[in-house]
């Protein structure tokens, strides 16, 4: 399966999903003027991914910031990873946040809340 990989640019993050080397990022900041646009194709790409799952799925996340349309494409990125573990695979979240960012630490949380998938939050100077 083909990687997918978009450079990290001030409005939309660095997106690394390469099956092949079990590589999955989000890095950087995500308020695309587009949301649909910038994500449609990451979800895609997972839902191609998703026939042809690894033995474990670890992704991490480490945002800066984000706008609330962003907010529900990483809620649907984290949907697609709830959807891997229930056909039986490991997934697992790594969420990183600055350690003063209150908000990105909270954001974690509260997606935890809402997917049944594994997350594991680490804070960064």
């Amino acid at each position: 399966m083909e990687a997918l990989y978009l450079e990290e640019t001030d409005e939309t993050p660095g997106i690394k999903l390469d099956s092949e080397k079990n590589i999955f990022e989000f890095i950087g900041k995500s308020l695309p003027e587009d949301v649909a646009t910038f994500y449609n194709p990451i979800l895609d790409w997972l839902d191609e991914y998703s026939k042809n799952l690894n033995d474990t799925t670890e992704v991490v996340f480490k945002l800066d910031y984000f706008n609330t349309a962003s907010s529900k494409m990483i809620l649907d990125v984290l949907l697609k990873l709830e959807e891997f573990q229930e056909s039986g695979k490991a997934v697992k979240v790594k969420w990183y946040y600055a350690e003063d960012d209150e908000d990105m630490e909270d954001a974690g949380n509260e997606y935890s809340e809402i997917v049944d998938v594994p997350f594991e939050f680490e804070s960064y100077n």
